[in-house]
């Protein structure tokens, strides 16, 4: 994390004030797996994922189109935490405070929930994939075949690959496997075609490589960025909720003698956990750390998480691409798969991609899809209420994006003519404001078309 100490700016406070805790999108939701996830939005981009779209409810193709390829882009699914220093930094509060008597009883019981976390995520090792992210993965695909019958029967039929990229973090590549399986045991004769997961970390992992090294330079040294979140961790909102997460868990002899920095990093600290023990409800079934954190502390908290993800992985700053152009070779990649099995170049019936946060959100910006399109303007720094920028609705786990290719059989030797649909999360989305579709209100495009309004420098 960013080390900040800049004073609030004058924008930032108005900003924050005109109500950046007046959230949307946080209607109740269930996963697919039974289990609710009330308020999404609270949970970042470690909301687990939910498709957006009910089978049923998408468009037909137009008359004589039907489809002869698909391809995905497609975040890895829930996951351990990375590390278990939250978690520690929490318990080593907590067994001070314990030391001294000075544990609330809501306090007492939190240790014992954390600790349950913290094994559940050694035991499966962390950062790698969750039950509840294979079975993410699995469901997707399922999805996929029930929305192509047809194209899948043809793949079988002729004999088509099904090509797997990922970036070769084993998250990814696990995820590629529950996909690939959930794939297989809707359609056994699958099995044969998927390929082994190919490692492409200049695809998929581009925002580690060498040739985004004025990437990193803006995370690691930026001072726009620097300045902003540390306005961001400033306001005096963010000691506030701290001191109110505190003063439920010590006593408050123990709680006023907390340094405000300490309550921060304790209160921050439990946020994370609170926010990823959803991804492993498998492996600890009975946490539940909400009892922990008020519903309006754990917003504030998950809104500066979606603040630093905008700014470092989202639109950002007006008039600056630093954190999305990269993801140019992605988009690149969609076009050319596409453009290969329409002109006749490539026999793959599908190319499935595995990929991180890093990757989807800065492509999320450069194809325009919703929520991404808003960069901070100047003197307007990022809030809920002047942005619709959601961590958990731009890039929760498991996100994904899906082009299906639909072609027609002219007569009189005439060339097929190629439309491509666009599905973000699972729901119909249009492309950009200047891609036109087939009709209007349709979410077919012709393919030439999207090779126009999609092409960047």
């Amino acid at each position: 994390m960013l080390k900040r100490t800049a004073p609030l700016s004058a924008a930032l406070a108005v900003s924050l004030a005109a109500g950046v805790l007046c959230t949307a999108g946080t209607a109740s939701a269930r996963d697919g797996s039974g289990a609710p996830h009330a308020h999404r939005d609270l949970y970042g981009t470690k909301a687990p994922y939910v498709p957006q779209e009910k089978a049923g409810r998408y468009q037909s193709p137009p008359r004589g189109f039907s489809p002869v390829f698909t391809e995905n882009v497609a975040r890895h699914g829930s996951r351990a935490m990375s590390d278990g220093k939250d978690g520690e930094a929490v318990l080593a509060l907590l067994g001070k405070a314990e030391q001294q008597d000075a544990l609330t009883g809501l306090g007492e019981d939190l240790g014992p929930q954390v600790r349950s976390l913290l094994d559940a995520a050694k035991a499966l090792g962390y950062g790698n994939l969750s039950a509840r992210g294979a079975q993410e993965h699995r469901r997707t695909a399922l999805r996929m075949e029930q929305r192509l019958p047809s194209l899948f029967e043809k793949i079988t039929a002729e004999h088509e690959p099904v090509v797997v990229e990922t970036s070769g973090v084993a998250r990814a590549v696990a995820s590629a496997e529950a996909f690939t399986g959930g794939l297989v045991s809707g359609d056994p004769a699958l099995a044969g075609l998927i390929g082994a997961p190919v490692t492409d970390k200049n695809l998929l992992y581009f925002h580690k490589q060498p040739q985004n090294a004025d990437y990193q330079a803006y995370l690691a040294g930026d001072p726009g960025l620097a300045a902003v979140l540390a306005e961001l961790d400033a306001d005096p909102r963010t000691a506030e909720a701290a001191h109110r997460v505190v003063a439920r868990l010590f006593r408050d002899e123990f709680a006023a003698a907390l340094p405000a920095a300490d309550q921060v990093s304790f209160a921050r600290s439990l946020y994370q956990l609170y926010a990823a023990a959803p991804d492993l409800d498998v492996e600890a079934p009975d946490v539940d750390l909400g009892r922990f954190l008020a519903p309006r502390d754990a917003q504030w908290f998950a809104y500066l998480d979606d603040a630093e993800e905008f700014y470092q992985k989202g639109p950002a700053f007006s008039g600056r691409t630093i954190t999305y152009k990269m993801a140019g070779v992605l988009l690149d990649d969609l076009l050319a798969q596409a453009g290969a099995k329409a002109d006749g170049s490539s026999d793959k019936g599908a190319v499935l991609r595995f990929t991180h946060a890093e990757e989807i959100e800065p492509l999320a910006v450069l194809m325009g899809l919703p929520g991404s399109t808003d960069p901070a303007a100047p003197g307007e720094p990022y809030s809920y209420r002047n942005n619709p920028w959601r961590g958990a609705e731009v890039a929760p786990m498991a996100a994904n994006i899906q082009w299906d290719l639909y072609a027609d059989t002219p007569a009189d030797g005439k060339p097929a003519t190629h439309l491509v649909r666009m599905l973000y999360n699972e729901k119909e989305t249009a492309f950009k404001p200047s891609c036109k579709p087939v009709s209007r209100g349709s979410h077919f495009y012709d393919l030439n078309e999207l090779k126009r309004c999609l092409g960047h420098a």
